[in-house]
């Protein structure tokens, strides 16, 4: 296993792997873009330094009532649907009640976002339990077989990260010290 052995592996391995961090690298720029500037960050440092009105001492009726409100205006609003979640946002100026409801045959439908003070429907959307596009950078979006090819080509990153290192190490000055063993 000497040098030109090393090189033919990377040069080989390089290619395809160029394309698949190219893929990886611009759908994960995207994740992070819209997770850093979406709605829900917005949201969350818009609360962050309020306090909560709920507490662990507050009354049952403090957390039940919001959900026993949202769950009979979807109730109204949608007919009976099964409920895969819900979550409560108590801090902020309007605090909510979101109902996740699935189909009657399995998988997910929608999200539906309740004032928490007065048990009004706000806004229905169509609801997945993870984005577009963390499925896209995951390789989820393409069913089983884009995850298994998303952990190859990972896999294949890391062949090439190593072989990129055996490579280095191998071409690099014998005659160094100090910092300059390393970046020469």
């Amino acid at each position: 296993m000497n040098l030109a052995f090393w090189r033919k592996w990377h040069r080989w391995i390089g290619f395809p792997a160029a394309l698949f961090l190219l893929y990886a690298a611009t759908t994960g720029l995207l994740v992070a873009f819209t997770e850093f500037f979406g709605e829900a960050e917005a949201l969350r440092e818009a609360t962050r330094d309020l306090v909560s009105p709920v507490t662990t001492q507050s009354a049952p009726r403090a957390w039940s009532a919001p959900i026993d409100m949202a769950v009979a205006a979807v109730a109204l609003t949608a007919g009976s649907m099964p409920i895969d979640s819900i979550t409560i946002q108590f801090k902020g100026p309007q605090p909510t009640v979101s109902v996740f409801t699935g189909r009657p045959a399995g998988g997910e439908d929608r999200k539906f976002v309740v004032d928490a003070r007065t048990g009004v429907v706000m806004t229905t959307e169509a609801y997945a339990d993870k984005p577009f596009l963390n499925r896209l950078h995951s390789g989820e979006a393409f069913g089983d077989g884009g995850l298994v090819v998303a952990m190859a080509w990972a896999l294949t990153l890391v062949v090439l990260t190593v072989t990129g290192l055996i490579i280095y190490f191998l071409l690099r000055p014998k005659k160094r010290s100090g910092l300059q063993q390393v970046f020469w």
